[in-house]
């Protein structure tokens, strides 16, 4: 069994939906930008030229916000982050 999220367990439409939390995610010396925004095509279901958009504050702002939601689905979001190789972080919003 994989401990590797699935591309498709982040419902359509849920991100950036706002709630209480959001997922965060931080700028790394390690990860490609191109690997990045395929992350979160893959897994947020992003359009690229959102994804793009994304991962360009994630390099020149060093994060992103890209999910809000219920406080468990976030959680799972940073896991699935982490699982790709990311930085991720949960926050309250303000």
């Amino acid at each position: 069994m994989s401990s590797q999220p699935s591309p498709s367990s982040a419902p359509v439409g849920r991100t950036l939906r706002a709630s209480g939390w959001q997922t965060v995610v931080h700028n790394d010396p390690v990860n490609l930008m191109s690997y990045v925004e395929w992350v979160f095509m893959a897994y947020f279901r992003l359009p690229q030229r959102r994804a793009h958009r994304l991962m360009l504050d994630v390099h020149n702002n060093g994060r992103a916000v890209v999910s809000k939601g219920q406080r468990e689905q976030m959680e799972a979001d940073v896991q699935a982050m982490h699982g790709f190789g990311l930085w991720a972080t949960i926050e309250e919003v303000p």
